[in-house]
């Protein structure tokens, strides 16, 4: 189970508009499986033709090996929908990405499998990108903060945040209720029968 509050180094990339063919390429999208994904995102920004890494990529450089947040420029994850965005930054071992705009279909996947989008107004995200370093992520109040005093408070849909909270996805929510819907249905026969 994730739990939260946490407080860890974070990555910037200050890019506009990183749509989901740039987290991960359509040609690593031939798996069903979450696993290995990670090292395939940003893929072609890490890696040059010959498969080398990229010494300027954020995700190659020493300092931010381990990041466990990523923020990043304004519209993150637009374009298709592919799960496997979500799938690629988790794989990195990101546990949230901040932007001040995200594409509705990437959030909701994100939030489906337990990579949580922090939303901030253009401000807060600008100071955060030119400053990286620590950042406190407090899902149950909804709030970021930093040592330096950047606070912000983020929006988030309630049943996401319990699940996240609770370390469930939606399958594993429904399958909790599990004793409380036999009963129910129990009940419900003795009511049909009677």
């Amino acid at each position: 189970m994730a739990s939260y509050p946490f407080t860890a180094r974070y990555a910037t990339l200050p890019i506009d508009n990183v749509d989901t063919d740039q987290i991960i390429p359509a040609r690593f999208l031939k798996t069903t499986s979450r696993d290995g994904l990670g090292a395939s995102a940003f893929y072609d920004w890490r890696y040059d033709a010959q498969g080398g890494p990229k010494r300027d990529f954020v995700f190659n450089r020493a300092e931010f090996r381990g990041v466990e947040v990523l923020v990043a420029g304004h519209n993150f994850g637009c374009g298709s929908s592919r799960e496997h965005a979500p799938w690629a930054l988790l794989g990195l071992g990101l546990r949230a990405v901040v932007s001040s705009t995200f594409a509705d279909i990437f959030k909701n996947n994100a939030l489906k499998n337990g990579l949580l989008p922090i939303q901030v107004d253009p401000q807060t995200l600008s100071e955060l990108l030119w400053s990286p370093g620590y950042i406190t992520v407090d899902l149950a109040e909804q709030q970021i903060s930093t040592p330096s005093g950047i606070t912000a408070t983020f929006p988030i849909d309630s049943f996401a945040k319990h699940c996240l909270l609770h370390g469930v996805d939606q399958l594993g929510w429904l399958l909790s209720l599990d004793g409380d819907i036999a009963a129910f249905e129990r009940t419900r026969m003795e009511e049909v029968t009677v």
